[in-house]
């Protein structure tokens, strides 16, 4: 598995579709894009997005739904984590897993407390379950 690291390849997968939705997730997914282009009368070629052919896999977790970054470190662990679990079920695509919707701040008090990343967890579980799934 390959992680996503640039701005263009976050942006590419997330203008591919939907296949997965629960409460707080979303994962969008991209089919690789490894055809280079030759630009001009050169054989100049630009490198290509995801120059591996093999499963990418991004997480997002803007600042607008977790404000501190000892939660949005442990929210992006636990995707990580779980998404090792399920890599001989998903295609060689590019994947993102976005939060959508904050956690709420009066039920998990703790920025990095148990029940937070367990509640994540069995989220992000749910919501790969449901991507391997999707057609």
């Amino acid at each position: 598995m390959q992680r996503l690291q640039t701005r263009p390849q976050f942006q590419a997968v997330l203008a591919g579709a939907i296949v997965a939705r629960t409460e707080h997730f979303a994962m969008h997914r991209q089919s690789l894009d490894t055809a280079v282009r030759p630009a001009g009368a050169g054989v100049v070629t630009r490198p290509a997005l995801f120059p591996v052919c093999d499963l990418w896999l991004g997480a997002m977790v803007p600042k607008r739904w977790a404000r501190r970054a000892v939660t949005r470190n442990a929210i992006k662990r636990q995707i990580y984590h779980v998404s090792a679990d399920f890599l001989h079920q998903y295609p060689q695509a590019a994947f993102v897993v976005r939060l959508r919707r904050e956690f709420s701040r009066t039920e998990f008090i703790s920025a990095a407390s148990p029940r937070l990343k367990a509640a994540v967890r069995t989220e992000v579980q749910a919501l790969f379950e449901a991507g391997a799934r999707a057609p």
